[in-house]
């Protein structure tokens, strides 16, 4: 069954998501980036290049030749995933195929409209059966 953790009272979810790419990826785990639109996905690939000061998170579109070996997939049209590792979903509502990965990643902002799409996911997973680990970073900052 999926492990699903989600990162609460976050202020930059972009940011947040090149930090969790990174640390998967120095694990060894693979990565599909699940954004909202072709721009949030260019967004994100910027910061991917930009997020480490010596190096950039290795990453590409799901449909590059590279795909199958890159630790970061950035993908916004939700076609046929090229693994089943870890998947950050940074939409409104659940990603349809989230039960084919080892983990989901929920990010979930500072933005009312944003903690209550969150909410509405939260519901969805918990009435499904799914165990939730929540992280409140709210209280790592202090």
């Amino acid at each position: 069954m999926t492990q699903i953790d989600f990162y609460f009272h976050v202020e930059n979810k972009l940011q947040m998501a090149c930090a969790l790419s990174a640390k998967a990826c120095a694990r060894g785990m693979r990565v599909l980036a699940y954004c909202a639109d072709a721009e949030a996905s260019q967004k994100l690939s910027r910061l991917l290049w930009t997020s480490q000061a010596v190096s950039f998170i290795p990453h590409c579109k799901p449909g590059d030749p590279l795909a199958a070996v890159t630790p970061v997939i950035v993908d916004h049209e939700g076609t046929e995933p090229a693994h089943d590792q870890v998947l950050i979903n940074l939409r409104a509502d659940w990603p349809p195929f989230f039960s084919r990965f080892e983990r989901l990643i929920e990010i979930v902002s500072l933005d009312e409209e944003d903690r209550s799409n969150a909410r509405a996911r939260f519901k969805f997973y918990r009435d499904r059966g799914y165990a939730i680990q929540n992280h409140d970073l709210s209280k790592a900052a202090q």
